[in-house]
């Protein structure tokens, strides 16, 4: 068995599909985003890559913020949709029953049925070629209570949230491991007999 070269594009799967909402609680959008990642931890640093032909790149230019809504099986249809269809000819909130939630820090509105919702601030645009790269600061994340444990942390692996790969949605499997568990040290087992 060996690998086959192909010409350079993109493959590095799977990745977030997530849903990107913005303009105002009166005028908002959905756009669902693939190009998506983390840049920075200190400050919090994300990035989407959006066209400039699509009708969110806009709203987004103009208004220098979004929100990142996590998606989940349950939002599937959804996610699919709201990247098929253009916000200039349908709301996609109200077509798609998703409930608009006032952000803390932004304008744009939260997508209450996405188990996490991230706000973002634009601090640069880089013109990449086919798509641009909206550069933001993480200004705070909205957590659905549902999912947080006894000890005030977040369970993830509660979420059914799905990843995009090669064309298809994908749900993520069960947790395999944590950071650092490869270098772990196992815990002796204790032979206290009495």
């Amino acid at each position: 068995m060996g690998k086959v070269m192909w010409k350079p594009g993109t493959f590095l799967y799977p990745i977030p599909a997530v849903m990107v909402s913005c303009g105002t609680m009166e005028e908002s959008n959905i756009i669902t985003v693939a190009w998506t990642g983390i840049l920075n931890t200190n400050p919090g640093m994300v990035y989407i890559s959006v066209r400039p032909t699509r009708y969110s790149y806009q709203l987004i230019k103009e208004q220098g913020e979004f929100v990142i809504n996590l998606t989940t099986k349950e939002l599937a249809y959804a996610t699919d949709w709201c990247g098929v269809k253009s916000g200039k000819d349908v709301d996609k909130f109200k077509m798609m029953h998703l409930t608009k939630e006032k952000a803390n820090l932004v304008k744009c509105p939260l997508i209450k049925e996405s188990p996490v919702s991230v706000e973002c601030k634009v601090k640069e645009i880089r013109e990449l070629g086919s798509h641009h790269m909206f550069i933001a600061e993480v200004l705070c994340i909205n957590a659905d209570d549902t999912y947080i444990d006894e000890k005030g942390a977040f369970d993830i692996s509660k979420c059914d949230l799905i990843a995009y790969a090669n064309g298809g949605y994908y749900p993520l499997g069960k947790k395999i491991g944590r950071f650092g568990f490869s270098v772990e040290k196992k815990k002796r087992k204790s032979n206290n007999k009495k």
